[in-house]
């Protein structure tokens, strides 16, 4: 671990610091603060020191710890992101795009994406992945779809694909890889929730493996890393390696924590010795809880038998996705009484479901309690078996009056929003989690939308993104 070590021997060097950061090594830390990090922690909490290299230019301990991480997914390079998978994205777009040059994207892109978007100057081409009615979430993007995208815009350059999705449901990568370079484009990935495909072959293929040029990770998501830490993987040929060094270092800090870079490092060190075991124990883990759920009178956790639909080609068993509709009450209900009674904490909620992450840090104990949590929740909702049905479907994806960047810069006035149909959004409206949004800057909004943000409110889903939160009023393009 070339970057940890680094960070350790400066620790143990006994150097007096006169630089930043202004703790000086945990010693003018708050008490109240200090105690969250070990000595040696607050120790190595340093930067910019010509040993521990530096994530602009690296050619050291950065430098080779990058390597590594490249070696260890297959890729020409892989760049360190202490920002989030966000800013990985926001790389991604940027060096793959040029103000002007369309973008195939599909709607349920995360917010990151529309951002990324935002700042290239890049046109969207929106594309409708499938919709599962019944557990009414979004599943992959079909070949089918992305090639009549194509076909109607020969002229966008790349196409950006959601994979696996925040469900876990992935769709026919490599087939559609094929498509996009057969027609000159480029093939960029968000693979926030698949850092930890590459090491087990009953998950599906990582998308560098499947022919991505470009693909973000969240490696603190779903393997060891600390969160707000990521990594970037390229395959040189169509990227030019310049212009995506350069975009990294846009979107990058210049005051990088290194104990973010650190855990990076490390993560790519357990998988490195360990990753197919590790993998292996959450995807057992996550197979007998989903028998369990199947068991459970008035809950389903879909499986393989869901994948025979369009955009649903493999699964990342280890999400666990529990509909709990046939209980009478919503995903947001659901998630309110396993967190305040039962203390399990989801990684989401929606309208009929609730998603819970099985990763390598946990154990049969943590499995048994959560079996016992959703057997005591259903057993709750005896007397309430009427099925929740929330008969709002997804709304159409709006007309783009203007580019997200030029809606972005124009002036907006204020207007109830529930008489703003027909005027252009200058906000993004989004439901987080999962942060995809209902409307984006420069599309129009329709009645169908307002009435859809209107019904999931009600049903307690968080809005994030406009100035009002509660939505009395919104910006709109004036």
């Amino acid at each position: 671990m070339p970057l940890l070590q680094a960070m350790r021997q400066y620790a143990d060097s006994g150097v007096v610091g006169f630089h930043t950061p202004g703790h000086k090594q945990g010693k003018g830390v708050y008490s109240s603060l200090r105690d969250l990090v070990t000595p040696l922690g607050w120790k190595m909490e340093v930067s910019l020191m010509d040993e521990l290299d530096d994530l602009h230019e690296p050619t050291m301990c950065i430098k080779e710890a990058q390597d590594l991480a490249a070696d260890l997914y297959g890729a020409d390079a892989t760049y360190f992101i202490i920002n989030g998978t966000t800013g990985a994205i926001q790389a991604m777009v940027l060096a793959a795009l040029r103000p002007g040059e369309k973008i195939i994207v599909p709607r349920n892109a995360h917010r990151s994406i529309i951002g990324g978007i935002m700042l290239s100057g890049a046109i969207p081409i929106f594309i409708q992945p499938e919709i599962d009615a019944e557990l009414g979430i979004a599943m992959g993007i079909a070949t089918e779809t992305v090639d009549k995208a194509i076909t109607a815009h020969p002229d966008a350059k790349a196409v950006l694909i959601i994979n696996p999705t925040y469900y876990g449901v992935a769709s026919d990568l490599q087939a559609i890889a094929t498509l996009v370079h057969d027609n000159n484009m480029l093939l960029l990935v968000d693979e926030a929730h698949g850092p930890h495909l590459k090491f087990n072959v009953s998950l599906p293929l990582q998308a560098l493996d499947a022919g991505a040029d470009i693909v973000a990770q969240s490696t603190h998501k779903i393997i060891g890393s600390m969160t707000q830490s990521s990594m970037l993987h390229v395959k040189y040929g169509r990227i030019h390696p310049e212009r995506l060094r350069m975009m990294v270092s846009l979107v990058q800090s210049t005051s990088p924590n290194y104990l973010l870079l650190g855990s990076l490092d490390a993560a790519r060190m357990q998988m490195a010795e360990s990753g197919p075991q590790l993998i292996g124990r959450a995807v057992d883990l996550a197979n007998w809880i989903r028998r369990e759920i199947t068991q459970i009178k008035g809950l389903y956790c879909f499986g393989m038998e869901r994948l025979h639909q369009s955009g649903a080609y493999a699964l990342d068993v280890t999400k666990i996705t529990v509909t709990v509709r046939d209980l009478g009450i919503s995903g947001a209900c659901a998630e309110h009484i396993l967190r305040h009674k039962y203390k399990i904490q989801c990684e989401l909620s929606d309208v009929y479901n609730v998603l819970f992450i099985i990763s390598l840090g946990d154990s049969e104990v943590e499995a048994r309690i959560l079996v016992n949590a959703l057997q005591n929740l259903a057993a709750s909702q005896q007397h309430n078996r009427q099925r929740f049905t929330q008969p709002m479907a997804l709304p159409k994806i709006p007309r783009q009056r203007l580019a997200p960047r030029e809606a972005l810069f124009s002036d907006t006035a204020v207007q109830p929003f529930d008489t703003s149909e027909g005027c252009v959004a200058g906000e993004v409206i989004t439901f987080y989690p999962p942060g995809i949004p209902v409307i984006c800057p420069g599309e129009e909004i329709t009645k169908e939308i307002i009435n859809y943000i209107r019904a999931m409110q009600k049903i307690g889903l968080k809005i994030v993104g406009p100035q009002d939160v509660t939505l009395k009023m919104i910006k709109i393009i004036k």
